[in-house]
């Protein structure tokens, strides 16, 4: 199935079923749940939950409370996790993908700009449900991702990457938004964070209806979808025309998903854990996987979230969807045990263009690259929209202003180059043009070090946030290799193994973000990727380790181009693999890390600057690290500049807009790949 498969062997060498499998999360569900509910109304008193009798000895407010909040929750998580289960095992037998579901292909991303977008400048359209506007996010979201790999027949890693750049696209919009208009997008945030509470049975009533509905649709075309499995000729030649099958069965997984993030929020991982324990267990044919998956994702949900109530604080639990990414992110790391790696790429050539033509055009372009970075940093000092208007600053206004504006200047052009060399280092490291710090989970590592370091030591002085945080980079970049090259090395394994190691990471920097913290106010700032509070000693600090990175290059050019033709051709030819790509490593975690500290974790910086050194004619490995420091350097620089000038007084995040236009950037670069 497009490069991956599973182990039926070892699956049913376990012994499992699916009605064990659902047994046992069933009972420890019920267990967790029964503790939960005896935190209301006593064991001898439960028969007046279903009876309307409060009993002697029970405070009527706490039996209304399990009546009303604790009950229909329960039921919510039940529906929610069936309907993500189906529309998983849906999404995975259409695509051909078990690695698919609402989440890794950016459904659930989709339904919730949508709902943002539509509270806020089309609430009239929530008369027809909010339902139905996640459905049209989510199957625009769907149909994005599925438009740049299409040609490459869904791949595994072609789907899930075009997932995680809607979903990186997706959500830098909504956090926009929810930066100006956060007073009026507050039930967004909960859709976001995935809070199953409740407060009555209209909930759960709803999503009983539209789970009904989806399954008498998925009843309907079970049949034709079972036919798929013969392949796209071989349903033809009976009869079934695939193309309008697998649309109906991606627009019924949609608008299941968009059912769910509507009532409850983003829930990652259940549609992707469900089904596999499904196939896993034994369930071999598709009607098995779509009765028994959404058994085994309600469960699941269920656990989740009375394990959410039983340990955390009541009015300060932690959301459930985060728990579910928590926990599903390493059971991926695992599934990953069972892919089977597709035939590596041939490595790409450089144009039959004559030497002396390649380095004239090198000359001119670092030329012009040492020049607009010049430019745009005088600009920046010298040109910005005030209380009058737009105003070209005389030297003594520019002066005066200098103290405020230069290390904000200097912090932002460090942070970029030192993210355009690190994407270099990784994408020929890895031999992947879609590698880079945020997507292999350098970012999220060095993130998650910071803000520990911030609640451990707040006054820490700005050599130790970074190196603290070079430290998280570190581990989390040898985690990644470590889980990827296992067995042996594959590009594609890479990168999933990265986005899993990210979603970790960021779970574990969203729990601490939902302890409530005062210092939590500068750390969402700064992991918007702000550069308001930037000092002049940080940004001194990191122009200094910019360039130590660059003056490093040289030392490593021939080792760092011969890596990209791969291992074995490396080891051929004399290249230390290991010394090197230890030295590599090191240096992309100091580089990342400090970007880091300076502008918080910044995506596609360290995407998109490669590319463009790249489409520039810079092949060589030194000389495309330096030009990708440049253009890195610039991205910042005038990110920064108009997240300051373009809605004056407010400002927007560098690392936001960013984002905002690397996303839509790159998945046009992916179709043009495909073409």
């Amino acid at each position: 199935m497009n490069g991956v498969t599973t182990s039926p062997g070892r699956a049913r060498g376990t012994g499992l079923r699916p009605l064990h499998t659902v047994g046992v999360l069933g009972l420890l569900a019920a267990g967790i749940g029964a503790v939960c509910l005896s935190r209301y109304v006593p064991f001898a008193h439960w028969g007046g939950l279903l009876s309307g009798t409060s009993g002697t000895h029970v405070d009527d407010l706490r039996l209304l409370m399990a009546r009303y909040v604790y009950l229909p929750r329960c039921v919510v998580s039940l529906l929610a996790g069936a309907m993500l289960g189906l529309a998983g095992a849906m999404l995975q037998h259409v695509l051909r993908n078990p690695l698919a579901d609402p989440t890794t292909v950016g459904v659930s991303a989709g339904a919730s700009l949508s709902l943002a977008v539509v509270s806020l400048w089309f609430p009239a359209l929530l008369a027809y449900g909010r339902e139905v506007v996640a459905l049209v996010g989510g199957m625009a979201a769907l149909g994005l991702v599925l438009t740049v790999s299409w040609r490459r027949a869904f791949s595994p890693v072609g789907v899930i990457l075009g997932g995680l750049l809607v979903t990186l696209t997706a959500g830098a919009a909504t956090s926009v938004l929810m930066l100006f208009f956060g007073e009026s997008l507050v039930s967004v945030f909960v859709w976001q964070t995935g809070s199953l509470y409740q407060s009555g049975w209209s909930v759960a009533t709803q999503l009983a209806v539209e789970g009904v509905a989806g399954v008498v649709v998925v009843a309907l075309i079970v049949r034709p979808m079972a036919v798929l499995e013969l392949g796209d000729d071989g349903a033809r030649s009976i009869g079934f025309p695939p193309g309008l099958i697998r649309a109906t069965a991606l627009v019924a997984a949609a608008a299941l998903t968009g059912a769910v993030v509507s009532a409850v929020g983003v829930v990652g991982f259940v549609g992707l854990i469900g089904p596999w324990l499904a196939r896993f267990s034994g369930a071999r044919t598709l009607a098995q996987r779509l009765v028994w998956a959404p058994a085994i994702s309600a469960c699941l949900l269920w656990l989740a979230d009375g394990c959410v109530q039983m340990f955390g604080q009541p009015g300060a639990e932690v959301p459930t969807g985060v728990v579910t990414a928590l926990v599903g992110a390493p059971l991926l790391l695992w599934m990953m045990r069972y892919l089977r790696d597709p035939p590596p790429a041939a490595p790409s050539r450089d144009a039959a263009v004559p030497l002396a033509d390649r380095q004239r055009q090198r000359v001119a372009w670092g030329v012009a690259g040492a020049s607009i970075l010049v430019l745009c940093t005088v600009v920046a000092a010298a040109f910005n929209r005030e209380l009058a208007g737009w105003h070209w600053g005389a030297w003594d206004h520019v002066a005066s202003m200098l103290p405020l504006r230069a290390p904000r200047i200097g912090g932002a052009a460090a942070a970029g180059g030192m993210l355009g060399i690190a994407g270099v280092l990784m994408q020929r490291m890895t031999g992947n043009p879609m590698a880079s710090p945020e997507v292999l989970g350098v970012s999220s590592g060095a993130s998650l070090a910071m803000i520990v370091l911030m609640f451990a030591l707040p006054s820490a002085a700005s050599g130790m946030q970074m190196g603290a945080s070079a430290l998280g980079a570190l581990l989390a970049t040898m985690s990644v290799f470590a889980l990827a090259l296992r067995r042996t090395y594959s590009a594609e394994r890479l990168i999933l193994t990265g986005i899993a190691i990210t979603t970790v990471l960021g779970s574990l920097v969203a729990l601490l973000m939902a302890s409530g913290d005062p210092r939590m106010s500068f750390l969402a700032a700064w992991m918007a990727g702000s550069t308001y509070r930037v000092q002049m000693p940080a940004a001194m600090l990191a122009l200094g380790l910019l360039a130590a990175a660059i003056a490093l290059l040289p030392f490593i050019s021939r080792p760092l181009g011969i890596l990209t033709l791969g291992e074995q051709a490396a080891r051929s030819v004399g290249v230390a693999v290991r010394r090197y790509r230890l030295m590599m490593l090191g240096l992309t975690a100091v580089t990342t890390g400090a970007a880091t500290v300076i502008v918080g974790p910044v995506s596609f910086v360290g995407l998109m600057a490669p590319h463009i050194a790249r489409l520039l004619g810079f092949r060589h490995a030194a000389m495309q690290a330096l030009m990708a420091a440049f253009v890195g350097s610039v991205l910042l620089v005038v990110a920064d500049w108009l997240g300051r000038n373009l809605l004056f007084p407010n400002q927007v995040p560098a690392g936001l807009l960013v984002m905002f236009v690397g996303g839509p950037y790159f998945l046009i670069l992916m179709w043009k790949q495909n073409r």
